[in-house]
């Protein structure tokens, strides 16, 4: 860089040679500094734009960081439908499942008293005793009867009671056998039950009036 500017001056310092002047001589030696000086500052900026430009430039556009975005929550919906899918058909296979099997426990509780009334039709075709016969039937009806009762079952009473559309379907009304007993369940053709506080059945009553 330097001989190139020598050789830029080379003539001025011929030229002034046969009348030599520190001042010029000064003044051509500043401008030759100054000359290389922007000559190397413009190197340098060359230089620092050719890296820049080699930089890959980050695509910061609304338009792209947008897509990104959607693409995203595309995926995160793909994978929670797929998600609830399994728990769609998996909740679906549980409910017919149960649906088969749903009273198998009160069943197994119930055979038992199956086992007793084949006990018992058994024993009716030898048995030559009614009183026992009678006592066995009971006994039977009394097991079935707790069966239930543990599981839930209650019956209802109606007979004495006022008439409540809520748990009782009335068949007809008689004449009040007194005064007291007028709009109350005079008899009772077929009982009620409740499940667990929720009636299953309507007692079939007899109203008076």
């Amino acid at each position: 860089m330097r001989a190139k500017i020598n050789k830029i001056f080379g003539k001025m310092e011929d030229s002034t040679k046969e009348s030599p002047n520190n001042a010029v001589e000064q003044e051509q030696n500043s401008t030759a500094e100054t000359i290389e000086n922007n000559a190397q500052v413009a190197e340098e900026n060359g230089a620092s734009n050719t890296e820049e430009s080699e930089l890959p430039q980050a695509d910061s556009s609304p338009t792209a960081r947008l897509e990104e975005q959607l693409a995203e929550l595309n995926d995160k919906y793909l994978r929670l439908f797929s998600d609830f899918d399994n728990y769609r058909k998996r909740t679906a296979k549980e409910r017919i499942e149960l649906a088969k099997t749903a009273g198998e426990d009160f069943f197994k509780a119930v055979l038992p008293v199956l086992d007793d009334f084949e006990r018992g039709l058994k024993a009716m075709n030898e048995a030559a005793d009614v009183n026992a016969l009678k006592e066995g039937v009971d006994l039977i009806y009394n097991k079935l009867n707790n069966t239930l009762t543990a599981k839930g079952l209650e019956p209802l009473t109606s007979i004495g009671n006022t008439f409540d559309a809520d748990i009782h379907e009335a068949i007809t009304n008689i004449p009040a056998p007194s005064e007291d007993m007028k709009g109350k369940v005079i008899d009772e053709v077929e009982r009620g039950y409740a499940l667990n506080g929720k009636v299953i059945r309507y007692a079939k009553v007899i109203v008076g009036n």
